[in-house]
């Protein structure tokens, strides 16, 4: 059996395409290396990181999951890679040592409040393995403050990989891709005191790992049965405009997003209302629909369905991150908003009516005219009856009026509750629940508001008891159709 020097040509090399590309892109101050499933992206962290070891002692690494289990498969691939660069695994610290001192730990994050464990850390290297199981980018911002050297080093920076989908779909999305889908752009950004720093976001696609589909040809066609056609755009192509696991399937830009038109005056509006700070406040205006509506476009729209047309989203541009106004400046904004609206009556989150801590946010924005009552909070109910609106009056369309037609509506103006609503995600401790950990406060608040306004599906109607048309319909008809509703 060959020694490890014989076996030289096994070491780790980047495949062409994306995976080089990323590799040799050392410049780049912050790099997200993604897409699709098996595109090359544990490889990539490993061999970005192992590039710079021959620095010796200066060159620290540090690489984080959200738990420690979720690094086994790491480990596993670092333990087939490094020995043949000389590197040790010690197990009790969870680190890499390299022959001239260059390290490698591997650690996990599961919460903002973690990252103070690493409070005084320096790092020249720091990886983000599946940025997207983190709800936000929290602590990947907090950490950077970790990437530093006192002796100088170049070429410091953080690398991550991540797929479409999961909990922190977005807040990754907004930083990494929305700036430059196509992805391979330098984006820079200067601070305040002049100084610039760099990303850039690489897609990446299962194609593109030869490797992969040379020792496994059978590989794309199992994607491909994963389940629903947006599953395996977002695994096979890397499409970032696919939301996997979504907790609201049903919902959809071209049946329930309308252009804004001229609501007649004597529909009842109402707010509602999720109390936020830290995290985005957000305020929802709704519209009852009192009868069935022709809209400009042609489409109907039915009895008791709800339209959501304007929004206030307390949020500084940050997915997930809040502008801290007061409640007083809250309610002030509400007014300003609704001036010449006739408001018949407002529900606001429970919370707010706390006074653990003096008048209530609620109180508060009473005191301003702004008037609220406690809405109801059954997360589990509420989501339900938001799905029964967004599924609308089911049937066939031969034998029920009105089919498919749904009973929640969004102006295309409201842009958070359409960015957040396809975007929740399942709680994995509660599945009939929704993680709450993900930007969920437009929806929420679309909780409270449909919540107040209740509305059951009506179940389709027989074939065989359908009334026939008035003019075509005998008095035995309408006798019969009398004693069935009886």
């Amino acid at each position: 059996m060959g020694t490890p020097e014989q076996a030289r040509p096994t070491l780790w090399e980047p495949q062409p395409g994306p995976q080089s590309l990323a590799i040799a892109a050392q410049f780049v101050d912050e790099l997200m290396f993604g897409g699709a499933r098996g595109g090359g992206k544990s490889d990539y962290l490993l061999g970005d990181y192992l590039q710079d070891t021959d620095q010796g002692s200066v060159w620290q690494g540090i690489i984080f999951r959200r738990s420690y289990p979720e690094l086994e498969e790491l480990i596993k691939r670092a333990r087939e890679i490094f020995p043949w660069y000389g590197a040790i695994w010690k197990v009790a610290d969870k680190t890499f040592v390299f022959p001239g001192g260059a390290t490698l730990k591997m650690r996990h994050v599961e919460t903002e409040s973690d990252c103070d464990k690493y409070q005084g850390h320096q790092y020249t290297w720091i990886g983000w393995d599946e940025l997207t199981n983190w709800p936000d980018l929290k602590s990947y911002k907090k950490l950077k403050a970790c990437l530093r050297s006192a002796a100088g080093v170049k070429n410091k920076r953080i690398r991550s990989s991540a797929n479409p989908g999961g909990i922190g779909h977005h807040a990754v999305k907004a930083y990494f891709v929305d700036p430059a889908p196509k992805g391979m752009e330098l984006l820079t950004n200067t601070d305040e005191d002049g100084y610039t720093t760099t990303r850039m976001f690489i897609p990446s696609k299962v194609y593109d790992n030869k490797l992969l589909l040379d020792n496994d040809p059978g590989y794309i066609s199992r994607l491909r049965e994963i389940g629903s056609p947006e599953l395996v755009r977002a695994w096979l192509e890397g499409d970032w405009n696919v939301i996997t696991g979504s907790y609201y399937p049903e919902f959809s830009v071209e049946k329930h997003v309308i252009a804004p038109f001229k609501m007649p005056e004597h529909w009842v509006r109402f707010r509602a209302a999720d109390w936020g700070s830290a995290k985005p406040f957000c305020i929802l205006w709704l519209a009852i629909v009192s009868e069935a509506y022709e809209m400009p476009d042609g489409r109907f729209l039915p009895t008791g369905s709800i339209i959501v047309y304007r929004e206030m989203y307390g949020w500084n541009g940050t997915p997930n991150v809040g502008i801290r106004w007061s409640a007083t400046k809250v309610a002030q904004e509400i007014k300003r908003a609704e001036h010449g609206d006739r408001i018949t009556y407002g529900v606001l989150d429970p919370a707010a009516f706390s006074r653990d801590s003096g008048p209530s946010h609620a109180e508060r924005m009473a005191t301003e005219g702004v008037m609220f009552r406690r809405a109801d909070n059954n997360r589990i109910g509420g989501w339900d009856i938001v799905r029964d609106r967004l599924c609308g009056i089911d049937g066939d369309a031969e034998r029920n009026y009105g089919v498919g037609v749904p009973m929640l509506y969004f102006f295309k103006g409201c842009v958070h509750i359409i960015r957040t609503l396809p975007a929740m995600q399942h709680d994995i401790n509660d599945p009939e629940d929704c993680d709450s950990d993900g930007e969920d406060h437009a929806p929420d608040t679309l909780r409270y508001g449909c919540m107040s306004r209740p509305w059951r599906r009506p179940k389709p109607i027989p074939p065989d008891s359908r009334l026939k048309l008035l003019q075509n319909a005998t008095m035995n008809d309408l006798w019969a159709s009398n004693d069935k509703e009886d």
